[in-house]
């Protein structure tokens, strides 16, 4: 019996430890701030430049992602398949193309620090000098 209590416990905190914070980030060059409302205007197409009108490329984590489900769920406030709803949609009547998939945070970070414009999400556990956190959620 307890060996149960203490899988049941162990679980129970693994499960806890896997929900990050999810630091925003943008190449070190990039003066722009950015608030919760671009953020979204950003990663749903409705927007493609940053507050000073420089063009912004929005970077996604794969679907599946723990990082990918935090940020659709606190900055975009929809679920996974609401989003793949809502893109297909713009897809299908030409009026957008969602943001490029990065298979995890090392390639979002790789991405970022080579390219001004981008602007992507991490872990923040992930975040070092190659990129700088704009926001945290």
């Amino acid at each position: 019996m307890n060996i149960i209590k203490t899988l049941l416990l162990l679980s129970a905190l693994l499960s806890g430890a896997a929900i990050a914070d999810i630091s925003v980030v943008v190449n070190p060059a990039n003066a722009n701030a950015v608030s919760a409302d671009e953020l979204s205007r950003l990663f749903l197409g409705r927007a493609s430049s940053f507050a000073d009108g420089t063009k912004a490329t929005p970077l996604n984590l794969a679907e599946g992602l723990p990082a990918r489900d935090e940020f659709d769920s606190k900055v975009l406030s929809r679920s996974a398949s609401q989003l793949k709803a809502y893109w297909s949609k713009l897809v299908f009547t030409g009026k957008g193309t969602p943001p490029k998939e990065l298979v995890d945070d090392a390639a979002v970070k790789a991405a970022v620090a080579s390219d001004a414009s981008a602007i992507g999400y991490i872990s923040s556990a992930s975040v070092d000098g190659s990129v700088k956190v704009v926001a945290t959620f």
